[in-house]
């Protein structure tokens, strides 16, 4: 159970930081009946699908209002950021800075080439709000030498804007930097709260998240030092982890907590990255994360994303599988969010999900 002590002590810590109110909080926090039922385990989802303006809300909206914040802190009018084509974060900054009056310029890496004549999905979204996109294919060469093109398009950019007099603000993929960090550090505040509420629920043993990026895992990282909390943090990688990922992320939740003025530290080897669910790679479902994603449809009526959630998920189905989570246990799946991929290309959604209609 969270400490009232603690919490009013972390509460406090929040009020200097700058923050614009783009979602809808607190998120709803419920039980999974059906598949609490089927494992003898209470499993629990927590829906930041759901966070708004849109109906295409997600995990960055928390980072965002306070990146966004920061930015209309500082006068900043152009907000500058990058990611793939089918990019969540890249979205919601575009429907973020529509509610804000900021304009967004997306550098967008073209994993899966999209066609840009009729976009599909999150493309699709970036263009009716209106954003700047600039995609960047990778077809000859890997996806980072071609997220290299977009940083250096981006830069020159940038250096265009303000000689015009614009202000910029430079976010990186996902919202991972220690700002945007903070959306999570708060949002194990919202989850305790929430916890409180609930009569039988003491709190989780494990909390499963997908990881890309990684700023959700450091905020969460931050937040469960910060608040002194002791459940198993499993976040699952999507196939963007790379060696130094976990050094690089412990470091992100000191620079958030730092922001606090809570200086802690964070050992790299506090947390252990499930890596076994990633499939073929970033942007490519398997056929474990398509049977997931059908199953939590069929059976509570809720939509994951192939690319971010339904990864993670399937790691959640393969430990209640293997008995790895205990009969009885508290299970948090934390949803993202990422239902507006199931609009994209073919090879982002699944031979596995489009074949399943029958």
């Amino acid at each position: 159970m969270i400490n009232e002590q603690v919490v009013k002590m972390a509460e406090g810590l929040f009020k200097s930081i700058p923050r614009e109110n783009i979602g809808f909080f607190p998120t709803p926090l419920h039980r999974l009946s059906k598949i609490s039922e089927r494992y003898d385990v209470e499993v629990w989802i927590k829906r930041d699908d759901l966070t708004g303006p849109s109906i295409f809300g997600g995990n960055k909206t928390r980072k965002l209002e306070f990146l966004l914040g920061e930015a209309k802190q500082d006068s900043r009018d152009y907000i500058i950021t990058y990611g793939a084509t089918q990019s969540n974060h890249a979205m919601q900054t575009s429907i973020a800075c529509r509610k804000l009056g900021l304009n967004a310029v997306l550098y967008l890496v073209a994993v899966v080439p999209p066609d840009e004549k009729w976009p599909r999905g999150n493309l699709l979204l970036d263009r009716v709000m209106g954003a700047e996109v600039h995609i960047e294919p990778c077809s000859s060469g890997s996806a980072n030498e071609a997220r290299s093109r977009a940083r250096s398009a981006a830069a020159s950019r940038i250096r265009e804007l303000e000689d015009k007099g614009h202000r910029c603000y430079d976010i990186p993929s996902g919202g991972a930097s220690a700002t945007g960090t903070l959306g999570y550090v708060e949002a194990l505040l919202e989850l305790g709260r929430q916890v409180k509420q609930e009569d039988d629920l003491p709190g989780f043993d494990h909390v499963y998240q997908a990881t890309g990026s990684g700023g959700t895992l450091a905020g969460l990282l931050a937040g469960k030092e910060l608040l002194q909390l002791d459940f198993e943090l499993v976040p699952v990688d999507v196939g963007l982890v790379e060696p130094g990922f976990k050094e690089d992320i412990a470091a992100l939740a000191e620079q958030a907590l730092s922001l606090l003025g809570a200086g802690r530290s964070i050992a790299p080897d506090s947390f252990v990255i499930e890596a076994e669910h990633a499939g073929p790679g970033y942007e490519i479902p398997s056929i474990e994360s398509s049977v997931a994603l059908k199953t939590l449809a069929r059976e509570e009526g809720i939509l994951v994303g192939p690319v971010y959630t339904a990864k993670a998920l399937s790691a959640m189905f393969a430990h209640l599988e293997s008995g790895r989570i205990k009969k009885g246990s508290r299970v948090l799946f934390w949803h993202t969010g990422g239902a507006s991929e199931l609009f994209a290309e073919a090879e982002i959604v699944g031979d596995d999900i489009l074949t399943f209609a029958e």
